[in-house]
């Protein structure tokens, strides 16, 4: 590795890729979302919605900053009103970050309140900031005082309660309105993909024998980040035995010519939004054993049976009772969900397996057209050597699915 060159691939990889999504899509595509956030607050009679996710906050205002810090620092929220203005409270000294935005009415210093920034003051800030945003719903509310929050360090309920705030839970209300994509997201979503396939594509070509999990993953981020995309939200690249079981985030083991490598992306792109593809080759990418065969035949032919099942208008319930019946020897390793939603994360719905992870975290509802679904398969027998894992992206059309990833799976490995 050491004497080896950064770029060898003569395909054109050493060019970044043009970015293709106009201003007027990026325009429409936060239109739009508002508009959705807006509907889910007439729809449950809510005055207006405080946002502290900043994945809510992004999808509600396209407002970005420090994405990763702010999702465990309680330091930038957002309120949205049904009918009423949209208000940003940005850290130190970033109200200029927020400028250009057309959603944002207008931009506040955050009060920050949690230990970290307040310390024994929490107390004080607490109260100060409880009754900022109560005279707002006062003066915004039209007389209701119903707000949505989506999350909230504890201190802050008795604060709002006592000035009159009926608190709701505000999570459904912004993951029911991120679940349907509209056509300029879409060409967002489908842009991330793009990144996220050149990265893909970056790693194939760079996987060598001797060389260690995490240098291969590294070439994801790489393509990520100098494309405009944000961070990766896991880790989830693994070689040889370390694909069985799964969920094991990628080290500095050295990886062996001939084993299987596994990764999911997991990859948070340009204007925010996710990419979540798995793809499984040889370390080499040398003809797999039988046993690697067997493997991917049946995570493949799991991900293109239940595929072929989506449609709109389908229950949750009735996708499960007709998915893939995963074989005794592979249901100990299962993946944890048959099927979830993304867009600029994983996001509603998580559709349980049939049988007793219904029973214990299923739940209904109906899949719709225009949402966006990831379909799962993790194949591994229980100490086993190796295991496989698969995940397409796709959209949900009138007709039924189709994806929205155009990386190939290894046909040959099914043969």
């Amino acid at each position: 590795m050491k004497n080896r060159k950064i770029f060898i691939n003569s395909a054109g990889l050493n060019q970044p890729l043009k970015d293709p999504v106009s201003r007027e899509t990026l325009h429409s595509a936060r239109a739009y979302r508002l508009q959705r956030v807006r509907e889910q607050l007439i729809r449950h009679d809510c005055a207006a919605v405080l946002l502290y996710d900043p994945i809510n906050i992004r999808y509600a205002t396209d407002s970005s900053n420090m994405q990763v810090w702010t999702a465990h620092n309680a330091a930038r929220y957002a309120m949205v009103f049904a009918a009423g203005p949209v208000i940003m409270w940005e850290f130190h000294n970033c109200e200029h970050l927020c400028s250009h935005l057309e959603a944002v009415d207008e931009i506040r210093s955050a009060i920050n309140w949690a230990y970290f920034g307040a310390g024994p003051r929490v107390s004080e800030k607490a109260a100060q900031w409880a009754a900022e945003i109560a005279d707002l719903l006062r003066h915004h509310g039209g007389g209701n005082m119903r707000l949505a929050v989506d999350k909230m360090e504890p201190e802050g309920i008795p604060c709002l309660v006592g000035l009159g705030v009926t608190l709701l839970q505000g999570q459904p209300l912004l993951e029911q309105a991120r679940a349907i994509k509209s056509v300029d997201e879409l060409e967002l979503i489908k842009w991330t993909i793009q990144v996220c396939e050149r990265g893909i594509r970056r790693m194939a070509d760079e996987l060598r024998p001797g060389m260690t999990e995490n240098e291969l993953w590294a070439w994801l981020h790489f393509e990520n980040i100098r494309h405009g995309g944000e961070w990766i939200e896991t880790r989830l690249l693994a070689s040889g035995p370390r694909t069985n079981p799964w969920m094991q985030e990628s080290s500095n083991r050295v990886m062996r010519e001939g084993e299987i490598i596994g990764f999911d992306t997991d990859m948070i792109g340009p204007y925010g939004y996710c990419a979540d593809i798995s793809r499984v080759w040889t370390v080499g990418h040398v003809q797999p054993t039988p046993e690697q065969r067997r493997l991917y035949r049946t995570a493949y032919e799991q991900i293109h049976h239940n595929m072929a099942l989506l449609k709109p208008g389908m229950s949750f319930a009735e996708f499960t009772a007709k998915c893939w019946r995963i074989p005794k020897e592979f249901y100990q390793n299962r993946y944890c969900c048959v099927a979830h939603g993304v867009g600029m994360a994983d996001e509603y719905p998580a559709i349980a397996h049939v049988g007793d992870d219904w029973q214990r975290g299923g739940y209904d509802g109906v899949f719709e057209e225009n949402m966006t679904i990831c379909i799962e398969s993790c194949i591994a027998v229980e100490g086993g050597k190796e295991g496989v894992k698969l995940e397409e992206q796709v959209l949900i059309t009138r007709d039924g699915c189709v994806p929205l990833s155009s990386y190939p799976f290894e046909d040959d490995w099914l043969r």
